[in-house]
């Protein structure tokens, strides 16, 4: 109901409400009186009526003013006898119902204002209410919004990151890699020249030129191999979720990481589990990961006397997870900062930026994992993550 309406204008001040309550009684009066209108029987109906009007806006002073006035001008002008106010005996029950009659609508009339009063006051509250919903809305979107665009440009940063963080190790391992692909050049050369002796003897052995030239298409393939993943750690791309088996991840990175291993005279053993299940996420991105844990475990043992060993195993973990876990003989952990590797731009290495484990962990917990580190005994450092096999987990 709209403001404007008279019947729910704001309570007049008191004066303003007695007055009502004189002018209705009068008014009623002058009507029942009016010789047109005159009535000589009781107009009971025009000062209730006066009553309703003068509780609505006065409230209950005001109306028991009118109720009083009313009763008045009722015993005066309508009972005998006539201009009174000494009402006959047989006439006060009429008075008696008239002044119930006028005390039980003006109290109807407070009520009912007060009821509607409460209305207008709870849609006004609701109103409002309403509006402080709706900015509170434009609000949460608008920081939803913000959120999100944060969020785009975190992992964009994250991934600028990763990408220079693997451009940075393939530099590093620029001598070993070399020295992975011209091996396999270097063999297919030898079987092409063993392939064209044996092709242009006199008598020429078609099964050792045969031999000679699979071995060539085995080595230029494994060359091509090598090549492909070294191409794939440069490029730069989007997250591309894929399952992918951790095991076959781990044997591409023992291959290509085996020149650098074998130059500083470290032993690899892997003992991967059988049948693992897939995890679901990006193949490059946990090449990554473990590129980079080997890499600081080649890095802890190049100085180190004696055994020196990486050793990389897979197995199945407790709620649907599989655990990794890079160990070394090297030189271990920083004491007491076992965490504290991983915050980014910390660093034991003279020329290191600190970045390295920092991406590690981000990358892993991307991906709905963790990564973790521990000492070994009697020397050297594990690392371990955890990922889930739950395909809905990266849904």
């Amino acid at each position: 109901m709209p403001r404007s309406n008279p019947l729910l204008w704001p309570n007049l001040p008191a004066i303003w409400s007695y007055w009502i309550a004189v002018f209705s009684v009068a008014a009623a009066l002058g009507i029942s009186r009016w010789p047109p209108f005159h009535l000589q029987e009781s107009p009971v109906s025009l000062f209730l009526c006066a009553v309703i009007l003068s509780a609505w806006f006065g409230g209950v002073l005001p109306g028991l003013l009118a109720t009083v006035l009313s009763a008045l001008a009722f015993d005066y002008y309508f009972l005998a006898p006539m201009y009174s106010l000494y009402a006959k005996t047989d006439e006060i029950p009429r008075l008696i119902a008239f002044l119930l009659s006028a005390v039980f609508v003006g109290a109807l009339s407070i009520a009912q204002r007060s009821a509607t009063e409460s209305l207008r006051r709870a849609r006004d509250d609701l109103k409002e209410t309403v509006q402080d919903l709706l900015t509170a809305n434009r609000a949460l979107e608008a920081e939803s919004r913000e959120r999100k665009r944060a969020e785009e440009n975190l992992r964009r940063v994250q991934s600028d990151l990763a990408h220079v963080s693997r451009v940075t190790t393939m530099g590093e391992l620029t001598a070993s890699l070399a020295h992975e692909v011209n091996q396999p050049i270097a063999a297919a050369v030898t079987s092409a020249n063993s392939c064209i002796r044996w092709l242009a003897a006199d008598v020429p052995n078609l099964d050792k030129a045969r031999a000679s030239a699979l071995r060539i298409v085995k080595d230029g393939t494994r060359a091509a191999e090598i090549i492909s993943r070294i191409r794939l750690l440069f490029q730069k791309g989007t997250l591309q979720l894929e399952k992918v088996d951790v095991n076959e991840v781990i044997e591409e990175m023992t291959v290509l990481l085996h020149g650098e291993a074998t130059r500083h005279s470290i032993s690899v053993r892997t003992e991967l589990a059988a049948d693992l299940p897939p995890v679901v996420g990006d193949r490059v991105q946990l090449q990554q990961v473990l590129m980079n844990l080997m890499m600081n475990s080649i890095d802890a043992m190049k100085s180190v006397d004696g055994m020196r060993e990486l050793a990389i195993k897979s197995q199945r973990a407790e709620n649907e997870h599989l655990l990794v876990s890079v160990s070394d003989t090297g030189v271990g952990l920083p004491p007491g900062q076992a965490d504290e590797i991983f915050n980014a731009f910390f660093t034991t290495k003279p020329h290191g930026t600190g970045m390295g484990l920092r991406i590690c962990r981000s990358i892993v917990e991307s991906h709905g994992g963790r990564l973790w580190a521990t000492d070994n005994s009697p020397r050297g450092a594990s690392f371990h993550f955890a990922l889930s096999t739950k395909i809905e987990a990266r849904g």
